[in-house]
């Protein structure tokens, strides 16, 4: 059984052709049809580096990630979901709600945020990374991608809105606006031409 899981590890990996499923995997399932649908794989990468700026932390961009890491958690093969460096602790009683497991979920502190996101991202221990930055420096971010690639990590940035004017290495990233009952998403960088912005409503019950 230990030698199937790893083998299934094995060929999760992006640099892998595998014929006809590579075709079908596509990316991760955001939870939100309308959301798959706009983004360029189909839902989330399953490895690399992106980008969410928002114009305030703590405005919908948790709310908007919370099914696929639930998701994550729970995969037969999970690693570990982590957050660096938080603005606010997360809840653990409202994790469990949206369906994470919290045995797979770890929480990292500390005084160098970014040096403990990329030594997460190439580890090979996570399924998802999340961090925090103003303003990470361009060879900071080639780092963080490339830490990404190497540990077949989804590595989550979140970032202030005004960074949309900065150069950067993501694979995707995305621009959000808090709204009433959801969030307004506009993709700024993907293997996609679209530029039409996306209005997501969060499911009956709720908050952001």
């Amino acid at each position: 059984m230990a030698g199937s899981a790893q083998l299934t590890r094995l060929l999760e990996h992006p640099a892998i052709w595998r014929g006809r499923t590579a075709a079908q995997r596509g990316g991760v399932p955001s939870g939100f049809a309308a959301l798959d649908a706009y983004l360029p794989d189909h839902g989330w990468p399953r490895s690399g580096l992106i980008e969410i700026l928002t114009g305030r932390f703590g405005s919908g961009e948790l709310a908007l990630l919370l099914p696929a890491l639930a998701a994550l958690t729970r995969a037969a093969t999970a690693r570990w979901c982590v957050w660096v460096a938080p603005p606010l602790m997360p809840f653990a009683p409202a994790l469990v709600a949206r369906g994470l497991l919290l045995d797979r979920v770890a929480v990292i502190g500390g005084a160098q945020p970014l040096w403990a996101f990329e030594q997460t991202l190439g580890s090979g221990a996570a399924d998802a990374a999340l961090a925090w930055a103003r303003r990470p420096r361009l060879r900071e971010l080639r780092r963080l991608q490339l830490a990404a690639e190497r540990g077949r990590t989804l590595g989550v940035l979140f970032r202030p809105r005004r960074a949309a004017t900065e150069a950067s290495v993501a694979v995707l990233r995305l621009a959000l606006e808090p709204l009433a009952t959801g969030v307004r998403l506009r993709l700024l960088k993907g293997r996609s031409a679209r530029r039409d912005a996306l209005e997501l409503s969060w499911p009956a019950g709720w908050v952001s």
